[in-house]
């Protein structure tokens, strides 16, 4: 590849590592310029742009409201060098009260709402500073912290913002850079102030204690966090997991026993217009039996409104339908992925968050007080040489008024330096009255008292925390849990108790025939009145297995490898068409074929066997598989596969080779087992398994013979009754050549 240099000289480089470069040039920049918060002040660079711009046009929360536009055009011109639209929608978001926890700003107009209406644009709406901004924004003019230049040199913005506020735990975060991302929920600021006050006291503080103070994330739009405690501690020790939260709800009681749900919270980033539409579709697609009807009544407030099917539905069953189907319920992930006071991205725990919040703040108070002492010293000496004005007024005035270049005899006569000398001169005639002597004097005794306490401040660290303490005090005062915006809004609840929802209470029970082809093709149709001759199939393929079923059911597949499946018959597809194969839906193998195929009964036991006479006995409800790789249950001889899978209706059992050899003993004789080898069931020689079947001793054996059923009484066979392993011996006359029972 050939890169021109720029002075018109043309090297060689080879494309991976010219792309390699640009890449990484770009990641670093995405990374740190746009996608990850700093930990210090909890913001991007397009926030604190946005931030320090409104505060440069004095957009104070007292002042009056200024056009988006124009902060809009201000930003972009001076510091972020981006598009209008992105740093509009920055603002817009810093001012919904739906999507953040405490408003950065105030915005005035069509600020878009919890529907997913957009913002009306910038041309229209006004905005201004919150009071949690200026905090933000407090003492940035005390030297607290560090500026850079702009884009394009001509000005200058804040590294960091001084932050008298939490803003990383408080509003949280989300970002998606090259290769990392970050995810922070919002949390409630007395708590925050709690867990750091703590902290100050106890730097060693455990996870679990801090999570004592923070009990989980506090989402604007409320609901109820029903994680775990070990989960949750255990993701603010990592930096890294998940909360689950759900919708608030409440049940409202109409005449005649009737009722219905309420739904007064939703979680955080739900659209609830989306929400309303999923829910829609469910009901049409009839996958919500238990519910009605779903309305809106919301105003300001959310109020959604669920019916019931009838009366008779639990409404906490009800709940938990929708809670797993739909948005009610969703998880915000925690990945506090951010750029810490060294510039390196990296995930931090709760308590280095908390650490390095303190730390900044640390470092604010120390730079702020140097700039005050240094701002005293300033003044002190500019005071000082007011006084020697008053000692010696009259020779100043007459060296003003004789000499050509009075400053320098300030100097030489009384060793002034050049801010004296020239504080003097510029001096107006009615500062030298006595009155104004007294009232320098008296500043200079309360400034060299305020420069004695800055400097025990600047020498004594046990001293700064303790005025971090009070500062963190003074601001959780402001957000105390009786203001409206102080108050937690998500409800820490209880984890869920684990309730039955199988099919039957969320699909609709109808009756379907499941078909099953030669080649794995399966499909549901409606009813039980299918006749075989209806069915049709692919070229080549024909008819395996036809269950009658409901659509509440499950299917449970046993293969030759001697592993089961489970399908639900709601999940399978419907039609007259062909079906889809069956391997689309578990994980078959190539070498794998369908042995049986049975409806779900937990109650059930069955009898499986491999080919070469193995098997036991294996309650239904273990073999149940809730995963597309199955469940092994039979382990086989190499070699052998799996040939029979069939329930156990009898007290006996009668089993035939492929050498036509006939054995009946007990099933009492068979182990229960829930997985294995199993036990020898017949014993061959050069031959195996043909079929297996259970009957009632007292009923005789049934066999299938042409087009006739045939029984063989208990008198008839008893003597191919015998014990399990025997060889057995050959069938009586009448009994089928196919060996098939």
């Amino acid at each position: 590849m050939s890169l021109n240099g720029g002075n018109g000289n043309i090297r060689e480089e080879s494309f991976k590592d010219a792309l390699s470069e640009r890449y990484l040039n770009y990641a670093v920049s995405t990374i740190m310029s746009r996608s990850l918060p700093d930990v210090r002040d909890g913001l991007k660079p397009v926030h604190r742009r946005l931030l320090y711009a409104m505060l440069q046009l004095r957009l104070n929360p007292e002042q009056g409201f200024k056009k988006c536009a124009r902060i809009v055009g201000d930003v972009m011109g001076k510091y972020h060098p981006h598009g209008d639209q992105a740093i509009y929608d920055a603002l817009v978001r810093l001012a919904q009260q739906f999507s953040v926890r405490y408003p950065l700003i105030d915005g005035q107009g069509n600020f878009g709402n919890i529907d997913g209406d957009n913002a009306a644009a910038m041309r229209y709406t006004e905005s201004r500073l919150t009071e949690t901004a200026i905090s933000l924004l407090d003492g940035i003019d005390q030297d607290s912290v560090d500026f850079r230049g702009t884009y394009d040199g001509d000005g200058s913005e804040p590294v960091v913002l001084p932050a008298n506020f939490p803003n990383l735990l408080a509003n949280g975060a989300s970002g998606i850079a090259v290769g990392m991302a970050s995810s922070i929920p919002p949390h409630n600021v007395n708590e925050i102030y709690d867990a750091a006050l703590h902290l100050l006291k106890t730097p060693n503080a455990t996870i679990s204690k801090l999570v004592s103070f923070i009990s989980g994330p506090d989402f604007p739009t409320g609901g109820v966090l029903v994680e775990e405690k070990k989960a949750v501690v255990e993701a603010y020790s990592q930096g890294k997991g998940s909360f689950r939260i759900r919708s608030k709800w409440e049940v409202e009681n109409l005449a005649h026993g009737q009722y219905q749900v309420i739904i007064t919270e939703i979680p955080y980033l739900v659209q609830k217009s989306r929400l309303i539409e999923k829910i829609a579709d469910l009901l049409q697609q009839k996958k919500l039996i238990l519910l009605s009807d779903i309305r809106d009544e919301s105003a300001d407030d959310i109020r959604l409104v669920l019916e019931p099917k009838n009366r008779n539905v639990d409404p906490e069953v009800l709940m938990e339908s929708l809670f797993r189907a739909t948005d009610l319920e969703s998880r915000f992930s925690l990945n506090m992925n951010v750029i810490d006071s060294n510039q390196n991205p990296r995930v931090m725990s709760l308590r280095e968050v908390l650490q390095a919040f303190i730390d900044h703040r640390h470092q604010i108070l120390i730079r702020s007080s140097k700039y005050k002492l240094n701002n005293i010293i300033r003044r002190l000496e500019i005071l000082n040489g007011y006084m020697i004005v008053y000692l010696h007024l009259n020779q100043i005035i007459q060296i003003i008024r004789e000499e050509e270049d009075p400053k320098s005899v300030f100097k030489i006569k009384w060793g002034l330096s050049d801010a004296q000398s020239d504080a003097i001169l510029n001096m107006r005639l009615r500062s030298l009255r006595r009155l104004e002597e007294i009232s320098i004097k008296k500043e200079i005794t309360n400034l060299n008292s305020e420069k004695k306490l800055i400097k025990q401040l600047l020498d004594n660290k046990k001293k700064r925390l303790e005025r971090i303490s009070d500062e963190f005090k003074t601001v959780k005062k402001q957000y105390n849990d009786k203001t409206l915006i102080g108050k937690r809004r998500t409800i820490i609840g209880l984890p869920p108790k684990e309730m039955d929802m199988s099919a039957e209470f969320v699909v609709e029970k109808e009756e379907v025939t499941v078909v099953c082809s030669q080649k794995g093709w399966v499909r549901t149709i409606k009813g039980h009145g299918l006749k075989n001759n209806e069915l049709k199939y692919k070229e080549g393929d024909k008819e395996r297995f036809i269950i009658k079923a409901l659509t509440t059911d499950k299917l449970i597949l046993f293969v030759s490898d001697g592993r089961f499946f489970t399908l639900g018959v709601n999940n399978l597809p419907g039609g007259r068409g062909h079906g889809e194969p069956i391997s689309l839906m578990i994980d078959l193998g190539n070498d794998s074929e369908i042995v049986n195929v049975l409806t779900h009964d937990p109650n059930r036991k069955l009898i499986i066997s491999s080919d070469n006479g193995r098997g036991f006995i294996v309650p239904e409800k273990d073999v149940v598989a809730m995963t597309k790789a199955g469940k092994k249950v039979l382990f086989l001889d190499e070699g052998a596969e799996s040939s029979i899978c069939t329930p156990i209706n009898g007290d006996h059992i009668a089993l035939i080779g492929t050498n036509r050899k006939l054995l009946i003993f007990p099933i009492s004789e068979l182990p229960t087992m829930s997985k294995g080898k199993g036990v020898r069931l017949q014993n061959y020689t050069n031959s195996a398994l043909g079929d297996l079947t259970t009957f009632f001793l007292e009923q005789g054996l049934m066999v299938r013979t042409g087009n006739r059923n045939r029984t063989f009484s208990s008198k008839e066979i008893v003597q191919w009754c015998g014990k399990r392993a025997q060889t057995g011996k050959l069938p009586p006359a009448g009994f089928p050549r196919s060996n098939v029972f």
